[in-house]
Protein backbone atom coordinates (compact mmCIF):
# COMPACT_ATOMS: atom_id res chain seq x y z
CA UNK A 1 0.00 0.00 0.00
CA UNK A 2 0.97 3.65 -0.46
CA UNK A 3 1.10 5.75 2.69
CA UNK A 4 1.46 9.48 3.36
CA UNK A 5 2.22 10.48 6.92
CA UNK A 6 1.41 14.00 8.00
CA UNK A 7 3.99 14.87 10.64
CA UNK A 8 7.49 13.58 11.31
CA UNK A 9 7.52 13.66 15.12
CA UNK A 10 7.63 10.80 17.58
CA UNK A 11 4.51 9.13 16.19
CA UNK A 12 4.82 9.95 12.50
CA UNK A 13 8.52 9.17 12.32
CA UNK A 14 8.07 5.84 14.09
CA UNK A 15 5.09 4.82 11.97
CA UNK A 16 6.71 5.89 8.71
CA UNK A 17 9.96 4.10 9.47
CA UNK A 18 8.20 0.90 10.53
CA UNK A 19 6.05 0.80 7.39
CA UNK A 20 9.00 1.62 5.12
CA UNK A 21 11.13 -1.12 6.70
CA UNK A 22 8.31 -3.57 5.96
CA UNK A 23 8.41 -2.60 2.28
CA UNK A 24 5.51 -0.15 2.07
CA UNK A 25 5.62 2.97 -0.14
CA UNK A 26 5.84 5.85 2.36
CA UNK A 27 6.23 9.63 2.16
CA UNK A 28 6.50 11.98 5.15
CA UNK A 29 4.74 15.33 4.81
CA UNK A 30 6.36 18.22 6.70
CA UNK A 31 6.03 22.01 6.61
CA UNK A 32 8.01 23.74 3.83
CA UNK A 33 10.10 25.66 6.37
CA UNK A 34 11.29 22.40 7.97
CA UNK A 35 11.79 20.42 4.75
CA UNK A 36 15.51 21.10 4.54
CA UNK A 37 16.04 20.00 8.15
CA UNK A 38 14.23 16.67 7.78
CA UNK A 39 16.58 13.94 6.48
CA UNK A 40 15.40 11.28 4.06
CA UNK A 41 16.61 8.60 6.45
CA UNK A 42 15.16 7.81 9.87
CA UNK A 43 16.99 6.20 12.77
CA UNK A 44 14.78 4.36 15.24
CA UNK A 45 15.59 3.13 18.73
CA UNK A 46 12.45 1.26 19.76
CA UNK A 47 11.70 -0.90 22.79
CA UNK A 48 9.25 -2.83 20.59
CA UNK A 49 10.69 -2.75 17.06
CA UNK A 50 14.40 -2.67 17.87
CA UNK A 51 17.09 -0.42 16.43
CA UNK A 52 17.14 0.22 12.69
CA UNK A 53 17.59 2.83 9.96
CA UNK A 54 15.51 3.20 6.83
CA UNK A 55 15.08 5.64 3.96
CA UNK A 56 11.79 7.55 3.97
CA UNK A 57 11.19 10.28 1.35
CA UNK A 58 10.04 13.70 2.53
CA UNK A 59 7.75 16.23 0.82
CA UNK A 60 6.01 19.48 1.74
CA UNK A 61 2.84 18.79 -0.26
CA UNK A 62 0.95 15.62 -1.13
CA UNK A 63 1.45 15.36 -4.89
CA UNK A 64 0.85 11.66 -5.49
CA UNK A 65 -1.88 9.07 -5.09
CA UNK A 66 -1.94 7.26 -1.77
CA UNK A 67 -4.10 4.64 -0.15
CA UNK A 68 -3.83 6.07 3.35
CA UNK A 69 -3.08 9.42 4.94
CA UNK A 70 -1.97 9.05 8.57
CA UNK A 71 -2.39 12.28 10.53
CA UNK A 72 0.15 12.33 13.37
CA UNK A 73 0.65 16.02 14.17
CA UNK A 74 -0.33 17.42 17.55
CA UNK A 75 -3.87 18.75 17.93
CA UNK A 76 -2.50 22.28 18.36
CA UNK A 77 -0.94 22.04 14.87
CA UNK A 78 -3.72 20.21 13.05
CA UNK A 79 -5.53 22.89 11.06
CA UNK A 80 -2.47 24.55 9.48
CA UNK A 81 -0.91 21.13 8.77
CA UNK A 82 -3.93 20.02 6.74
CA UNK A 83 -2.86 22.42 4.00
CA UNK A 84 -0.12 19.92 3.12
CA UNK A 85 -2.78 17.35 2.20
CA UNK A 86 -5.47 19.02 0.03
CA UNK A 87 -8.73 17.06 -0.24
CA UNK A 88 -8.38 16.75 -4.03
CA UNK A 89 -4.99 15.10 -3.59
CA UNK A 90 -6.17 12.81 -0.81
CA UNK A 91 -9.28 11.88 -2.84
CA UNK A 92 -10.72 8.57 -1.57
CA UNK A 93 -7.69 7.53 0.48
CA UNK A 94 -8.40 6.51 4.05
CA UNK A 95 -7.55 9.34 6.45
CA UNK A 96 -6.43 7.90 9.79
CA UNK A 97 -5.83 10.40 12.60
CA UNK A 98 -3.60 9.31 15.49
CA UNK A 99 -4.31 12.38 17.60
CA UNK A 100 -5.20 12.88 21.23
CA UNK A 101 -8.79 13.76 22.07
CA UNK A 102 -12.06 13.25 20.20
CA UNK A 103 -12.94 16.58 18.55
CA UNK A 104 -10.56 16.21 15.60
CA UNK A 105 -12.69 13.45 14.07
CA UNK A 106 -15.55 15.79 13.11
CA UNK A 107 -13.11 18.35 11.69
CA UNK A 108 -11.50 15.77 9.43
CA UNK A 109 -14.84 14.30 8.36
CA UNK A 110 -15.87 17.74 7.09
CA UNK A 111 -12.74 17.92 4.92
CA UNK A 112 -12.12 14.38 3.65
CA UNK A 113 -14.30 11.67 2.12
CA UNK A 114 -13.11 8.69 4.16
CA UNK A 115 -12.01 9.09 7.78
CA UNK A 116 -11.32 6.17 10.11
CA UNK A 117 -11.31 6.71 13.87
CA UNK A 118 -8.07 5.46 15.36
CA UNK A 119 -5.87 5.65 18.43
CA UNK A 120 -2.28 4.79 19.22
CA UNK A 121 -0.88 3.82 22.61
CA UNK A 122 2.86 4.44 22.78
CA UNK A 123 5.50 6.66 24.33
CA UNK A 124 7.65 7.89 21.46
CA UNK A 125 9.50 11.11 20.76
CA UNK A 126 11.71 12.71 18.15
CA UNK A 127 15.01 13.43 19.87
CA UNK A 128 16.49 15.10 16.75
CA UNK A 129 15.43 15.45 13.10
CA UNK A 130 15.22 11.94 11.72
CA UNK A 131 15.91 10.28 15.09
CA UNK A 132 13.09 8.55 16.98
CA UNK A 133 13.20 7.01 20.45
CA UNK A 134 10.30 4.78 21.53
CA UNK A 135 10.56 3.74 25.17
CA UNK A 136 7.23 2.23 26.24
CA UNK A 137 6.95 -1.57 26.41
CA UNK A 138 3.79 -1.29 24.28
CA UNK A 139 3.04 -0.08 20.75
CA UNK A 140 -0.57 -0.60 19.77
CA UNK A 141 -2.92 0.93 17.23
CA UNK A 142 -6.70 0.55 17.28
CA UNK A 143 -8.76 1.17 14.15
CA UNK A 144 -12.50 1.48 13.69
CA UNK A 145 -12.37 -0.42 10.39
CA UNK A 146 -9.76 -0.89 7.69
CA UNK A 147 -8.69 -4.54 7.49
CA UNK A 148 -6.00 -3.84 4.88
CA UNK A 149 -4.51 -1.05 7.01
CA UNK A 150 -4.45 -3.33 10.04
CA UNK A 151 -2.61 -5.97 8.01
CA UNK A 152 -0.04 -3.38 6.92
CA UNK A 153 0.63 -2.35 10.50
CA UNK A 154 0.94 -5.93 11.69
CA UNK A 155 3.41 -6.71 8.92
CA UNK A 156 5.46 -3.78 10.21
CA UNK A 157 5.57 -5.27 13.72
CA UNK A 158 2.87 -3.02 15.22
CA UNK A 159 0.11 -4.57 17.28
CA UNK A 160 -3.16 -3.51 15.63
CA UNK A 161 -6.69 -4.25 16.78
CA UNK A 162 -9.94 -3.58 14.97
CA UNK A 163 -12.98 -2.18 16.74
CA UNK A 164 -16.46 -1.35 15.53
CA UNK A 165 -17.26 1.73 17.62
CA UNK A 166 -15.15 4.77 16.71
CA UNK A 167 -16.34 7.13 19.49
CA UNK A 168 -15.82 4.45 22.16
CA UNK A 169 -12.33 3.82 20.76
CA UNK A 170 -11.41 7.51 21.13
CA UNK A 171 -12.93 7.90 24.58
CA UNK A 172 -11.32 4.66 25.71
CA UNK A 173 -7.91 6.23 25.10
CA UNK A 174 -8.88 9.61 26.53
CA UNK A 175 -10.03 8.27 29.89
CA UNK A 176 -6.55 6.75 30.31
CA UNK A 177 -4.60 9.64 28.78
CA UNK A 178 -6.28 12.68 30.34
CA UNK A 179 -5.56 11.84 34.01
CA UNK A 180 -2.03 10.76 33.08
CA UNK A 181 -1.24 13.86 31.02
CA UNK A 182 -2.87 16.37 33.34
CA UNK A 183 -1.54 14.97 36.61
CA UNK A 184 2.04 14.30 35.49
CA UNK A 185 2.23 17.76 33.94
CA UNK A 186 0.49 19.67 36.73
CA UNK A 187 2.51 17.94 39.45
CA UNK A 188 5.70 17.65 37.37
CA UNK A 189 6.46 14.00 38.04
CA UNK A 190 6.27 10.58 36.39
CA UNK A 191 3.21 8.35 36.60
CA UNK A 192 4.54 6.53 39.65
CA UNK A 193 4.53 9.74 41.68
CA UNK A 194 0.90 10.62 40.86
CA UNK A 195 -0.86 7.24 40.90
CA UNK A 196 -2.11 7.71 44.44
CA UNK A 197 -2.87 11.41 44.19
CA UNK A 198 -6.64 11.92 44.67
CA UNK A 199 -6.71 14.45 41.83
CA UNK A 200 -5.39 11.84 39.38
CA UNK A 201 -7.88 9.26 40.58
CA UNK A 202 -10.82 11.68 40.59
CA UNK A 203 -9.93 12.97 37.12
CA UNK A 204 -10.11 9.39 35.86
CA UNK A 205 -13.56 8.94 37.39
CA UNK A 206 -14.76 12.24 35.91
CA UNK A 207 -13.51 11.22 32.47
CA UNK A 208 -15.27 7.87 32.78
CA UNK A 209 -18.54 9.51 33.77
CA UNK A 210 -18.46 11.93 30.83
CA UNK A 211 -17.46 9.20 28.38
CA UNK A 212 -20.43 7.09 29.39
CA UNK A 213 -22.76 10.08 29.20
CA UNK A 214 -21.50 10.60 25.65
CA UNK A 215 -22.51 7.02 24.83
CA UNK A 216 -19.06 5.44 24.87
CA UNK A 217 -18.69 1.85 26.00
CA UNK A 218 -15.71 1.72 28.37
CA UNK A 219 -14.33 -1.40 30.04
CA UNK A 220 -13.48 0.05 33.46
CA UNK A 221 -11.55 -3.01 34.63
CA UNK A 222 -9.39 -2.96 31.49
CA UNK A 223 -8.75 0.74 32.08
CA UNK A 224 -7.59 0.14 35.63
CA UNK A 225 -5.43 -2.79 34.53
CA UNK A 226 -3.77 -0.62 31.90
CA UNK A 227 -3.20 2.26 34.31
CA UNK A 228 -1.83 -0.07 36.98
CA UNK A 229 0.54 -1.84 34.58
CA UNK A 230 1.96 1.30 32.94
CA UNK A 231 5.59 1.91 33.99
CA UNK A 232 6.16 4.12 37.04
CA UNK A 233 8.70 6.16 35.06
CA UNK A 234 6.22 6.95 32.28
CA UNK A 235 5.91 10.64 31.40
CA UNK A 236 3.29 12.22 29.18
CA UNK A 237 3.85 14.10 25.93
CA UNK A 238 2.10 17.09 27.52
CA UNK A 239 4.69 17.07 30.27
CA UNK A 240 7.48 16.99 27.70
CA UNK A 241 5.85 19.83 25.74
CA UNK A 242 5.77 22.05 28.83
CA UNK A 243 9.41 21.24 29.62
CA UNK A 244 10.40 22.18 26.06
CA UNK A 245 8.38 25.41 26.06
CA UNK A 246 5.82 24.11 23.57
CA UNK A 247 2.07 24.73 23.73
CA UNK A 248 0.35 21.83 25.53
CA UNK A 249 -2.67 20.04 24.08
CA UNK A 250 -4.88 21.18 26.94
CA UNK A 251 -8.07 21.73 24.95
CA UNK A 252 -7.76 18.49 23.00
CA UNK A 253 -7.18 16.40 26.13
CA UNK A 254 -9.14 18.14 28.87
CA UNK A 255 -11.69 20.05 26.76
CA UNK A 256 -13.96 17.10 25.93
CA UNK A 257 -14.21 16.21 29.64
CA UNK A 258 -14.91 19.76 30.77
CA UNK A 259 -17.37 20.55 27.98
CA UNK A 260 -19.05 17.15 28.30
CA UNK A 261 -19.30 17.68 32.04
CA UNK A 262 -21.14 20.95 31.57
CA UNK A 263 -23.41 19.48 28.91
CA UNK A 264 -24.39 16.47 31.03
CA UNK A 265 -24.33 18.24 34.42
CA UNK A 266 -21.39 16.14 35.62
CA UNK A 267 -19.05 18.04 37.98
CA UNK A 268 -15.37 17.90 36.98
CA UNK A 269 -13.54 19.66 39.85
CA UNK A 270 -10.39 17.50 39.73
CA UNK A 271 -10.01 17.96 35.98
CA UNK A 272 -10.61 21.70 36.34
CA UNK A 273 -7.97 22.02 39.06
CA UNK A 274 -5.37 20.09 37.09
CA UNK A 275 -6.06 22.19 33.99
CA UNK A 276 -5.46 25.39 35.96
CA UNK A 277 -2.19 24.00 37.30
CA UNK A 278 -1.01 23.00 33.82
CA UNK A 279 -2.01 26.37 32.39
CA UNK A 280 -0.03 28.12 35.13
CA UNK A 281 3.07 26.07 34.29
CA UNK A 282 2.64 26.86 30.58
CA UNK A 283 2.78 30.64 31.03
Amino acid sequence: MRHAILGAGGIGGLLGAALARAGADVVLLVRPETLTRQPNRIEVDSAVLGMFEVNVPVASLLDRQVDALWVTVKATELEPALGLAPPDSVADAAVVPLLNGVDHLALLQERYATVIAAAIRVESERVAPGKIRQTSPFLRVELAGGDALAAELRSAGIDCRLREDGPSLLWDKLVFLAPLALATTALDGPLGSVRNDPRYQSCQQEALAVARAEGAQIDEQALHNLADSAPDEMRSSMQKDIAAGRTPELDAIAGPIQRGGRQHAIPTPATDELVLLVAARAT
